[in-house]
């Protein structure tokens, strides 16, 4: 196979590849960065104290990330033609993707957000800081280069995935080197395969390595929390309201 074959057959798979990976990404992490702040707000000594419901959503979770995921694509085939009306090609191929990335996001943020500093979560405590602020200001601020860094892992699962997603005719470049590199005993082709998705995830690791070093940098240099300095410093402007009155 010459070069000005492959040329549009590589184009089409890196585009298929592409739309499926940003695609799950995208719904893996709306939907796995409040699953996994639930999963530490819900548990004992928590802000949201609910044993039993960390314990069923931990568990969901778990379930999710033990099983391999193309188990988990056949499984969700009755699923994924309800929601997209088929069980192959590019889109269909998005919805066990998502699914799949979602739990193991989810854990990744968890991790993440156990590594914020306590004594933060306490003082905007003490100055009246209710659950959503405590979120919004001190939790997901301070843990925002751990959560690039969870996003980047992400992404590079999820391209994995998609590539185990083509075998089974989720398009890509995992069907490329499956139908063309195997069946078809296209060597060539098959090692270009290999190699754009080395380069591809090289590429994404240092890329979430830049910004994960940049965000952690950046906050070494302006202290912990900068909105809770801004909260420190209303706080005593009420209290002379609260005089003046």
């Amino acid at each position: 196979m010459t070069w000005s074959e492959m040329q549009p057959l590589l184009s089409d798979a890196c585009s298929q590849t592409f739309t499926m990976v940003l695609w799950s990404t995208v719904i893996a992490v709306v939907a796995g960065l409040p699953l996994g702040i639930l999963l530490v707000l819900t548990d004992r000594g928590g802000l949201l104290q609910n044993v039993l419901a960390n314990k069923v959503i931990g568990q969901i979770v778990n379930i999710g990330r033990s099983m391999p995921f193309i188990i988990l694509m056949v499984a969700l085939m009755t699923f994924t033609r309800w929601v997209t009306g088929t069980t192959i090609g590019t889109t269909a191929a998005i919805v066990p993707l998502a699914i799949g990335g979602i739990p193991f996001f989810a854990r990744l943020v968890e991790t993440a957000v156990r590594e914020v500093d306590q004594g933060l979560v306490e003082a905007v405590q003490s100055m009246g800081g209710n659950t959503w602020t405590i979120v919004r200001k001190v939790l997901v601020p301070e843990a925002l280069p751990s959560l690039i860094a969870s996003t980047t892992t992400t992404i590079i699962a999820l391209i994995g995935y998609s590539a185990m997603a083509g075998t089974v005719g989720g398009g890509g470049l995992g069907d490329l080197a499956v139908r063309y590199g195997y069946q078809r005993f296209e060597t060539e082709l098959m090692w270009i395969t290999v190699a754009i998705l080395a380069v591809v995830i090289s590429l994404i690791q240092f890329a979430g390595d830049f910004a994960a070093r940049s965000l952690y940098r950046r906050g070494a240099r302006s202290g912990p929390a900068p909105k809770l300095r801004l909260l420190k410093a209303k706080e005593p402007a009420a209290a002379e309201v609260g005089k003046v009155a």
